[in-house]
C-alpha cells in the first residue's frame, strides 16, 4: 500500500521509537540499569521460560474445547514470543517507573540469556513444529540496526544538546505513542487483507477473553513475586517488572511468524492472538496506570 510498511515499519518506525528513547533517556541511568542483573534476569526468565511454559499447559486443557485451533496455535507463539520493543518502555515511563530498566529489557534483552530471539524460535518450533530453515543472522542484524543503532545515536544526539531538551522537554511519549500506533494499524491491515482468513466469531469472542485473563494474572503474578519481602527490587523496579515480564513484542513477532511459518495456508489466524495481544496489553496497561502509579508513589513515601 502507500504507507509502505516493509520500509516505514520494519525500518523507519522502530528505528525512530529507538532514537526517540535514545534521545530522552539520561546515559547515566542506562549504565546503572547495566548492573541491575537480578532485575534482568527476573524479566527474561519469566518471558522466556515460565511465559510459555503455563500457556501451553493452559492450552492442554483448551484443546478439548471447539475453540479454532489455529488461533490456539497462534496463542502458544504469543507465549514464546521476546519481550516487547516499546510499549513496555511507554507505560514504565508514564507511571514514573525504572525507565533505564526497562529500556534495557527492550533494547538489548533479545540478546541476553542466548539470545531471546533463538530461544523464541526454538520454542516455536519446539511447541509447534516448522521444517523451516531460520536466517537468524538477518534477523539480529535487522535487531541491531533498528534497535540498537538508533539507541545508541539517540544518546550521542543528546549529549550535544542535553541543555535544549531540558529546557523543552519534547513530548517524548506521545512520538512514541503515535508511532506504536501506526505499527499495530499496519500490522493489522496486511493481516486482514487476507480473503481466505476463516474466522468465527465465538472462538474470536473467546480468545480475547483468555489474553484479557492471562495478561491480568500474569501481572498480579510479577507483582506479588517482585513485591516480596527478601526480593530486594524498589516500587520503581516493580513497574518495570510488570510491564517488560507480560508484554510481548509485535514489532519482532509478527516478521518472526512469517519466517518461522513461511508457506503456511493458516498464517494470517496464527498471527490474530498477537495481533489482539499487543493492543490489548497497551490498552490494560493504560487503563492501570493511574493505580500503579499512585501504589509506587506512596511505597516510595
Amino acid at each position: 500500500g502507500p504507507l509502505k510498511p516493509e520500509i516505514t515499519i520494519t525500518y523507519i518506525a522502530v528505528s525512530a521509537i529507538f532514537f526517540n528513547s535514545g534521545l530522552s533517556l539520561k546515559t547515566e541511568e542506562l549504565t546503572s540499569a547495566l548492573m541491575h542483573v537480578k532485575l534482568h534476569l527476573f524479566v527474561q526468565i519469566f518471558t522466556l521460560v515460565f511465559f510459555p511454559t503455563a500457556i501451553w499447559l493452559f492450552l492442554q486443557l483448551l484443546s478439548i474445547t471447539p475453540i479454532n485451533e489455529w488461533l490456539l496455535k497462534g496463542l502458544q507463539t504469543v507465549g514464546c514470543m521476546p519481550p516487547p520493543v516499546s510499549s513496555a518502555v511507554i507505560l514504565t515511563k508514564a507511571v514514573g517507573g525504572n525507565e533505564a530498566a526497562a529500556i534495557f529489557n527492550s533494547a538489548f534483552g533479545s540478546f541476553l540469556v542466548s539470545n531471546a530471539l533463538f530461544i523464541a524460535t526454538a520454542l516455536i518450533v519446539l511447541f509447534l513444529g516448522s521444517s523451516s530453515s531460520v536466517p537468524f543472522t538477518s534477523i539480529f542484524s535487522q535487531l541491531f540496526m533498528t534497535v540498537v543503532v538508533p539507541l545508541i545515536i539517540g544518546q550521542i544526539v543528546r549529549r550535544y544538546i542535553k541543555d535544549w531538551l531540558e529546557r523543552k522537554k519534547p513530548p517524548f511519549g506521545a512520538i512514541s505513542s503515535c508511532v506504536l500506533l501506526m505499527i499495530i494499524y499496519t500490522t493489522f491491515c496486511d493481516t486482514f487483507a487476507n480473503p481466505n482468513i476463516d474466522l468465527d466469531k465465538f472462538s474470536l469472542i473467546i480468545i480475547v477473553f483468555i489474553i484479557f485473563s492471562v495478561q491480568m494474572s500474569f501481572m498480579f503474578l510479577t507483582f506479588l513475586f517482585s513485591t516480596r519481602n527478601n526480593s530486594s527490587f524498589t516500587p520503581a523496579d516493580t513497574v518495570a517488572i510488570i510491564f517488560c515480564s507480560t508484554h510481548k513484542s509485535l514489532t519482532l513477532g509478527i516478521p518472526m511468524l512469517k519466517i518461522v511459518f513461511a508457506g503456511y495456508e493458516h498464517l494470517s489466524l496464527i498471527s490474530v492472538p498477537l495481533l489482539i495481544y499487543h493492543p490489548a496489553q497497551i490498552l490494560l496497561g493504560s487503563l492501570l496506570v493511574p493505580t500503579i502509579k499512585s501504589w509506587m508513589v506512596s511505597r516510595q513515601k
